[in-house]
């Protein structure tokens, strides 16, 4: 690609980033990246009576925390600024002049009640209003096409409210090309004449976004599925103001889990995830809005899902870096039909990017929520506890112990916040004992073999894995019983369930004293 590639995400700041927004912004992050070019962050804010305050922030921070940070946008590198669309409004009349001296567009005083009146009037004829070719300049409707010049100039003058609408050529083929979804073809009979511009200054949407998008040098505009039926009207006012036209692309829907209709905050209330990047709260209300970085997800998890959403790499990798992304991403290879959203899938990605995580990135994770457990644990250095020969009575909590901890975990973990469920038996003493498991496992005569066991122990001086698995079953096997009935209490003693790591290295990791407490808690309590 030889152009100068220049995208753009261009959200309304009227509440938190829906994850299809976060997708749209990381498909024209990829596709820029991938062509040299540049992602442009526009803050889209004409419509002030949804624009929230904190709305705007929420996007960056979101942004941010996904690792796709734009190249120009609100205080940023603003070569073509300001980016927000309320610091442009100058600019717009402008424009919507020059289509009406073109004869591209026209004025238009009617009023709400007007229009609601003849929409009534259709209705009960079983038709459907449209203002356009067929009746905008039959005299029933209030417009600069049926009025003079002077009658025009005295509305204007007395204040009252207009619009400038585009007047939509008549009988025409429009021959459409997206990106993804190839040649569209729509009949302008079929289109209404869209408002452009407000008589308080305010542009819509669809004027903004084109006199932008062509002064910001935008070369594609990526966007999600919901505008492809403004695409007519979008290429139809490139071609009113004589500019050449981006190429355009429109995304798939990310649907519900279910597969039907669009995903919504309220599929993510009823069945318990986030569909927001980061937590949000509305200021208005006070309601407080799920977001991943909360619930626990890594970011780049997070993105490779997105990622992954509506576009395939014609590979059967699933697991991509950033920069993979970048290197991969092709418009052609996204789909054209919606992408079912599967929360299972959503923690399935998180989990593979914890196993990848080091022990040490895991570690400084699970510090607080220790912290937070009342678990005091030293700062201090100290060796290896994996590769030392142990004879102390109990292993100090230090950072190298949680390490050692959450390498011996984390295979069972889909989130940082499970740490503790899956170890909390390495920081402190069971305070209670599975039930199912207690009637099953633990026999009449259970309490005198594991007395018997405490003697074994409290004879064995090398307390290293190895040794213990050695000392321990030399007993068991010399008792001629099952393993069963020694390792199972056992465990239920240590761990106060029938689940966790090897036996062995949670001995070696407690120490000698604490695992001859703990069995004589159980003995205490079950026996």
């Amino acid at each position: 690609m030889t152009e100068n590639v220049r995208v753009r995400f261009a959200p309304s700041p009227t509440g938190p980033l829906h994850i299809g927004g976060v997708r749209t912004a990381l498909f024209n992050y990829l596709f820029a990246k991938k062509h040299n070019g540049t992602f442009v962050l526009r803050i889209e804010d004409t419509d002030q009576t949804r624009y929230v305050a904190n709305a705007e922030q929420y996007i960056i921070d979101s942004l941010t925390w996904c690792n796709i940070p734009f190249d120009e946008g609100p205080e940023k590198n603003e070569k073509f600024g300001p980016y927000r669309q309320s610091e442009r409004k100058d600019l717009y009349k402008k424009y919507a002049e020059q289509l009406i001296e073109n004869g591209w567009a026209y004025y238009a005083f009617d009023t709400a009640e007007d229009l609601d009146a003849h929409r009534k009037d259709h209705e009960e004829q079983g038709k459907t209003f449209i203002y356009n070719w067929h009746n905008r300049e039959k005299g029933r409707l209030v417009n600069s096409l049926v009025l003079s010049k002077e009658e025009v100039a005295a509305k204007i003058k007395a204040g009252e409210k207009y619009v400038v609408r585009f007047k939509t050529p008549q009988d025409e083929t429009l021959i459409l090309q997206d990106e993804i979804r190839g040649t569209i073809k729509v009949e302008t009979n079929t289109l209404d004449d869209k408002v452009l511009f407000k008589s308080d200054g305010m542009p819509t949407y669809h004027l903004a976004n084109i006199v932008d998008d062509h002064l910001m040098e935008i070369s594609h505009v990526i966007r999600g599925e919901e505008w492809l039926p403004s695409l007519p009207l979008h290429v139809l006012l490139y071609r009113a103001f004589n500019w050449k036209a981006p190429k355009f692309a429109h995304l798939p829907l990310i649907l519900k889990p279910v597969g039907k209709g669009k995903l919504s905050k309220r599929d993510g209330d009823k069945l318990g995830f986030p569909v927001f990047p980061l937590a949000y709260t509305n200021e208005q209300t006070g309601d407080v809005s799920r977001g991943y970085r909360e619930d626990g997800y890594f970011a780049d998890a997070f993105i490779n899902m997105l990622a992954l959403l509506g576009w395939n790499p014609g590979t059967e990798q699933e697991i991509f870096s950033l920069e993979e992304l970048v290197k991969a991403f092709d418009l052609s290879r996204v789909s054209k039909s919606g992408a079912k959203f599967s929360p299972d899938k959503t923690k399935w990605f998180n989990q593979q990017y914890l196993q990848q995580k080091s022990n040490k990135e895991l570690t400084a994770l699970f510090l607080p929520i220790l912290e937070e457990k009342g678990i005091v644990i030293a700062n201090e250095e100290k060796q290896s506890v994996s590769n030392k020969k142990i004879t102390s009575s109990n292993t100090p909590l230090n950072d190298v112990y949680v390490e050692k901890v959450v390498d011996l975990i984390k295979e069972r973990a889909t989130f940082v916040a499970d740490f503790w469920e899956l170890s909390s038996f390495f920081f402190k003493n069971p305070s209670a004992y599975d039930a199912k498991a207690v009637k099953k496992q633990w026999k009449p005569e259970t309490g005198s073999l594991m007395q018997e066991l405490i003697e074994v122990i409290s004879k064995i001086e090398d307390f290293s894995i190895e040794n213990l698995q050695t000392e321990i079953k030399g007993w068991i096997a010399s008792k001629e019983i099952g393993f069963g009935k020694v390792m199972q209490p056992l465990r239920l003693s240590l761990v106060g369930k029938l689940a966790g790591p090897d036996l062995f290295e949670i001995m070696t990791m407690i120490g000698k004293e604490t695992t001859i407490t703990r069995i004589q808690n159980a003995i205490q309590e079950l026996s």
